[in-house]
């Protein structure tokens, strides 16, 4: 996958779409547009800062341009910084479907820092690890601007799902690191047994609003398996014999919904918000669904 075919033109042009209905609330963290900053309008004027690639050009302040030679920008009291992260689940039960989960996370991640960077909002990339790397494998530059895009496609592109990684780990990595409070979202098929309802609600209490992204294959929802198989765990490689036979299968989807409907209740306890995406569905809609909050189908 190259960085040009995370974002062709088609997909760009309906993500412009989406631009002007961007808003992070951090503060309340409820249900509401959120992928960028909440911007202050007649907020208090506070301070200068030199320009940087990427910020809006109305706030430049144009007679201290003319006075110094050297564009600035005004900031004001009631405006929030806040980043947009990005945590990528690379362990190896997303390299499933087709197209596998982690492409479709790759492109979905892709899609969201497009949104936000076009707004002059940071950004910044994470992919989970293990105990090794503190829970986190990458933990890429904050940028912004154009120029901090090229860059993220680029680290994207390289981000592969292999090995075992840990979520919970993940999450607990991003909180020990003490970022500060901004939009995470999460992308991950959420096949963890660890804790990670706990380590989410620790984000939360650090003030970090929250987006779960569920990336699941359409057999995982639709399991056309028959007959006597042997099933390999893609991360401990263990093998389990099990018989596939209509009661297998009922059992399988009551625990897979029953971790649908535990994901939803989580992103809706902590004022956050769960979308579920299908590797072979176009990505416009689950995209609609993460800016804007459209009923989750």
């Amino acid at each position: 996958m190259t960085p040009q075919s995370l974002l062709d033109a088609d997909f760009v042009r309906e993500l412009a779409l989406l631009r002007r209905r961007l808003k992070v609330d951090v503060r309340s963290g409820g249900a509401g547009e959120h992928v960028a900053r909440r911007r202050g309008g007649s907020a208090e004027f506070q301070e200068h800062r030199p320009y940087a690639p990427g910020d809006d050009l109305r706030r430049i302040d144009w007679l201290a341009f003319a006075r110094s030679g050297a564009p600035v920008v005004k900031t004001f009291r009631a405006e929030e910084d806040v980043a947009v992260r990005i945590l990528i689940d690379a362990s190896a039960s997303l390299d499933f479907g087709s197209p596998r989960k982690i492409e479709v996370s790759r492109r979905i991640a892709a899609a969201i820092a497009y949104l936000a960077l076009a707004d002059s909002e940071r950004v910044q990339l994470l992919v989970s690890g293990n105990s090794d790397t503190r829970g986190l494998s990458v933990v890429g530059e904050p940028g912004r601007g154009r120029g901090a895009l090229h860059r993220l496609l680029r680290e994207l592109t390289h981000i592969e799902a292999r090995g075992r990684t840990s979520l919970p780990a993940a999450l607990r990595g991003v909180s020990e690191r003490a970022f500060r409070p901004g939009l995470l979202v999460v992308l991950s098929d959420f096949f963890d047994a660890g804790p990670v309802a706990e380590e989410l609600s620790r984000l939360r209490a650090q003030g970090h609003a929250l987006t779960l992204v569920q990336v699941l294959s359409r057999m995982e929802l639709e399991p056309d398996f028959e007959g006597d198989l042997g099933l390999v765990d893609a991360e401990t490689q263990a093998e389990v014999e099990v018989t596939m036979d209509p009661g297998a299968i009922e059992a399988y989807l009551a625990r897979l919904a029953g971790l649908v409907e535990e994901l939803r209740a989580t992103a809706r306890r902590l004022g956050g918000r769960y979308v579920r995406v299908l590797t072979d569905e176009p990505l416009e809609a689950p995209m609609r669904r993460i800016v804007l909050g459209s009923k989750e189908d």
